[in-house]
């Protein structure tokens, strides 16, 4: 009888434990947008990026989604002179599916174009500054001009409401836990 009552609390400490970090991790992972480039235009010629990225924040761990037809790929660049330059020679990286997805993984700018011949020229270009996760970056939705620039639209879903499903489903996997513990 002693040792089933010394068993039971060691139990629910390691299934505890378990469901704080799985909570953890499923709020990490929901706190995570995803960007359409040139929102609901998609990455096309006609719309202006610098104004589309005006009022975005993109964080390590979001996505950029490319969604484009035949006539367009994409081109991460290496560096600022090559993305002011249109220097599409050694590109970091080259995709040409038409809905293709980069995951931001690290801090810094990320530079992108258009492979098509003159496309970069024109425009077809976007610069991405990507702060940190746990950076405040404050944006005042609307404050973008030009095509394009619907933050409802660019992002999948809002910071916020990606929080509280998180802490949802976070909370309740440890009611779950809880209930199962004991």
């Amino acid at each position: 009888n002693r040792k089933q009552f010394t068993k039971k609390p060691m139990k629910m400490q390691a299934v505890l434990v378990i469901l704080v970090f799985s909570g953890l991790i499923a709020v990490k992972t929901t706190l995570a947008a995803q960007h359409v480039i040139g929102g609901s235009q998609g990455w096309e010629q006609s719309v202006d990026f610098n104004s589309w990225t005006a009022d975005k924040s993109f964080k390590v761990g979001d996505q950029l989604v490319f969604k484009y037809s035949g006539l367009h790929s994409v081109v991460e660049l290496g560096s600022e002179t090559a993305y002011k330059s249109c220097d599409l020679g050694t590109p970091v990286n080259s995709l040409s599916s038409g809905n293709d997805v980069v995951k931001l993984s690290k801090t810094g700018t990320r530079y992108f174009a258009c492979g098509t011949a003159g496309h970069c020229e024109q425009g077809m270009k976007v610069k991405v500054n990507v702060v940190s996760s746990d950076s405040t970056t404050v944006s005042s939705p609307g404050s973008g001009s030009g095509s394009g620039s619907g933050s409802d639209t660019d992002t999948k879903s809002s910071h916020g409401l990606r929080a509280s499903t998180g802490y949802v489903l976070a909370v309740g996997s440890l009611v779950v836990g809880l209930i199962w513990a004991l």
